[in-house]
């Protein structure tokens, strides 16, 4: 099977928090599922922010810093996804070719990338990772 577009290599239906879901929730979701990046939506199912292990790993850093570690848990509890996020990411579709996806991620050094349909709702997410398995799944098979 020839493997081209993003629907190949995605993962589809990939966890999501909303922009109510705490620093606890998304910190929590990381951990248990062992990813790096969470899709964010809104009431309706949109995709309107994404969640990055960084951005976790600094923000809990900076509270450990400023309140102590005794003080962690309540203060991710307080801090709601939406203030962390970000909202400049860039996104895909499913059809997109693979080359061209490839691209991107070299030229930017992004980490994942989500996959959105015409209604800008979430239907997979794409990441570095992703191509990494491809690229030793290729590398076997011409072995």
């Amino acid at each position: 099977m020839t493997i081209t577009c993003v629907a190949q290599l995605m993962t589809a239906d990939p966890l999501c928090v909303t922009r109510q879901s705490t620093l606890k929730d998304a910190h929590d979701l990381m951990r248990e599922k062992n990813i790096r990046h969470i899709p964010v939506i809104d009431e309706n199912g949109e995709l309107v922010g994404m969640l990055t292990q960084k951005i976790m790993i600094a923000k809990v850093m900076g509270l450990m810093a400023q309140f102590g570690a005794t003080a962690l848990e309540r203060k991710e509890k307080q801090l709601l996804v939406s203030e962390l996020m970000a909202t400049d990411f860039a996104a895909v579709n499913a059809e997109q070719s693979l080359a061209e996806v490839a691209d991107f991620f070299v030229s930017n050094r992004h980490g994942c990338l989500p996959v959105v349909n015409a209604d800008n709702k979430i239907v997979g997410i794409l990441t570095s990772s992703d191509f990494v398995r491809l690229a030793a799944r290729l590398l076997k098979t011409k072995a």
